[in-house]
């Protein structure tokens, strides 16, 4: 067999490897096994050899085990050894703390929203307290034993409430945590409803409603920006393709990229130039959330 093809050969089979590894980490398997349920009418069925059956459990635990930045490295390692140089690999390393940066950052925004949650859940199961008869620090007990909206202020909110304590005071102290900021208006309306013999029912469902409003306006917004945000990673995937493309016609253009001078220009300037478009584009798309 020439060099050439023995190369040629080499390459499909690692692009072919990349492919099974992506379709696995996406579930590919779990379309099969759910049909095999459905057909069963719900009983476990097991087809073909049980090997099979072993190797998708363990890509599934070590996608769930794995942490998504560390698929940097090994998509580094992978085009490394593909394009036998060590530029990739350390590329992917130099990724890692990035996407878990990014990783991060996300984690901190669902806990942002499930706490902005919990709030108005809080506030709700106040008002339904009160209107059952209950007194505002009893109704507060109740309500905050269902509910995690006041994160790890609970125990002193709960203190104050029990034993006469300053609860908008202790209430404004948990509203601090992250997605917590709906706390502040609970606690100018126990202020309201304590100083001024005002109804407490009536302003936490207001407080309720607004909070809601605006909850949903946040999600209506970022609904309207997932285009943009999915356009923008569209075109940062565009290289990848170019690269596969010219893979699959015997371009060869990882040894261009990676083995000359004027390929590692290229290779320079293309990177600098997709990391400020895409970093520009999700500046853009951060910025119309944020207003």
């Amino acid at each position: 067999m020439a060099v050439g093809d023995a190369a040629d050969a080499g390459v499909g089979a690692a692009v072919a490897c990349a492919g099974f590894a992506a379709w696995m980490m996406c579930g590919g398997g779990t379309g099969l096994r759910r049909a095999r349920l459905l057909l069963a009418d719900g009983a476990e069925v097991r087809a073909g050899p049980p090997s099979r059956e072993r190797i998708a459990a363990g890509w599934t635990s070590l996608r769930a085990r794995a942490r998504p930045e560390l698929w940097s490295l090994a998509a580094g390692l992978l085009v490394a050894l593909i394009g036998s140089s060590v530029l990739p690999l350390l590329l992917g390393a130099a990724g890692v703390p990035l996407l878990g940066k990014v990783g991060r950052a996300a984690a901190a925004r669902r806990d942002r929203e499930r706490r902005g949650d919990a709030v108005i859940a809080l506030c709700g199961a106040l008002a339904g307290e009160v209107r059952a008869g209950r007194q505002p620090g009893e109704a507060l007990c109740a309500a905050a034993c269902d509910s995690d909206g006041l994160g790890d202020g609970q125990s002193v909110v709960l203190a104050a409430a029990r034993f006469g304590g300053d609860v908008p005071a202790a209430l404004a102290e948990a509203a601090r945590e992250p997605g917590a900021d709906g706390l502040l208006g609970l606690a100018a309306c126990w202020s309201v409803a304590v100083d001024r013999g005002a109804g407490l029912a009536a302003g936490l469902d207001r407080l309720e409603g607004a909070l809601r409003a605006e909850r949903d306006q946040r999600a209506d917004l970022r609904a309207q920006l997932a285009g943009s945000r999915s356009t923008a990673s569209m075109l940062a995937g565009l290289p990848v393709l170019g690269l596969l493309l010219g893979t699959a016609l015997g371009a060869h253009p990882l040894e261009v990229l990676l083995h000359t001078g004027p390929g590692l220009g290229c290779l320079l300037v293309g990177g600098v130039l997709e990391s400020v478009g895409l970093w520009w584009a999700l500046r853009i798309v951060r910025g119309a959330e944020a207003a």
